[in-house]
């Protein structure tokens, strides 16, 4: 047979890696400019209501404008400036300084002092007296805008610290927040714990932080009434990886989805296989669609072994085994597995829960 004439290969564009890298610094600089000119917004409606709440505690005769204050404002601030200084704009600003007014504190230079009492110097962040060091602004005004509808200061400031950390979108928060983030967490964590939610964020340090219940998979758009299979769950999942990512927590990557070892020439399948960069040990997930039965607990037991013995290096963490349910039963757990096992049963819903439930439910375990 005739030999195939061989292609010559294709050179290299020489250019490619230089546009890579250009592009590269492009897209950095187009992304740090726009989040400059957000904090720009945000440190200036900080700075505008702080004139509003001064001018407002400045004697009875300003006082008396009340309401009207604000109106007055919003009418010739448009006039001068055009849109985004309506009325509930300029309200905005006064809630946003009255919230976060103890960020203004810090230590400026004595010409820093004077520019900041005539009102002409740009806001900083820095210190307080006292040494203490404040949390800057980092989020966009539309953040801060939602963040205003949360009462609660510990609550508000856990999702700041998150949305910071995380980098979410106003949709990534807004969703957060409905989806109870905060509470679910709270339920399983001792009172330092909440107080460490507001100050810190959610740390994860050891395996019960990965952990919170319900999972809420609203975003699958299956139907709580709907027949479906476990396969069905299990696709529909990894067609919405990102958005399941993004409700398990902090520090996870997808790797696999019915992963196959074999044992004692038997193939077995393990669901989803993840791995928690932040723990450095991989966890493992089977999905259950109905009731949670010791079957299962030794069967996720069977998978951890395997992993722990045949798949982990010495250098990673325990591996950590989920069995995400549609019911479970406490007392079967506890009977099941041993306190020290790296194993939980953790329930899952379709649909966004209840804030208030979750607040009844957070409040009754704060009594206990």
């Amino acid at each position: 047979m005739p030999k195939t004439p061989r292609t010559a290969p294709v050179a290299a564009d020489p250019t490619s890696e230089l546009f890579t890298r250009i592009r590269s610094l492009i897209e950095s600089a187009r992304s740090t400019i726009a989040r400059g000119v957000d904090l720009v917004q945000v440190h200036t409606n900080f700075e505008i209501g702080r004139h509003i709440v001064e001018f407002e505690q400045q004697g009875e005769q300003r006082a008396a404008y009340g309401d009207a204050l604000l109106t007055l404002l919003s009418e010739r601030l448009t006039a001068e400036f055009g849109k985004g200084f309506g009325r509930s704009n300029i309200a905005y600003c006064r809630s946003f300084y009255l919230a976060y007014r103890e960020r203004v504190a810090i230590v400026q230079t004595a010409s820093g002092r004077s520019a900041l009492a005539s009102g002409t110097a740009p806001f900083q962040m820095g210190q307080t007296a006292s040494g203490q060091s404040q949390r800057p602004f980092t989020l966009s005004w539309s953040h801060y805008v939602f963040l205003l509808g949360i009462k609660k200061a510990e609550e508000r400031s856990f999702y700041e610290i998150e949305s910071t950390q995380q980098n979410w979108t106003l949709r990534d928060l807004r969703r957060q927040f409905q989806s109870g983030l905060y509470e679910r967490l709270a339920l399983s964590r001792d009172q330092e714990g909440i107080r460490q939610l507001a100050q810190q964020g959610q740390t994860v340090s050891r395996a019960s932080d990965l952990l919170k219940e319900p999972l809420v998979l609203e975003f699958l758009g299956l139907s709580e009434q709907a027949r479906f299979s476990e396969s069905d769950l299990e696709a529909a999942i990894i067609s919405q990886i990102e958005r399941f990512l993004l409700e398990l927590g902090k520090g996870f990557l997808f790797e696999a989805r019915q992963k196959r070892f074999t044992f004692d020439d038997e193939h077995f399948f393990v669901d989803l296989v993840f791995y928690n960069r932040l723990l450095r040990c991989y966890v493992l997930i089977d999905l259950k669609l109905g009731k949670l039965t010791h079957q299962d607990l030794g069967q996720m037991q069977m998978y951890v072994n395997y992993f722990d013995r045949h798949v982990k290096t010495d250098a990673e963490a325990a591996t950590v085994g989920i069995v995400l349910c549609k019911r479970k039963h406490e007392a079967l757990v506890e009977i099941t597995l041993p306190k020290d096992a790296n194993i939980h049963a953790k329930e899952y819903q379709l649909y966004l829960p209840s804030k208030e439930d979750l607040q009844r439910k957070l409040a009754e375990w704060a009594k206990i």
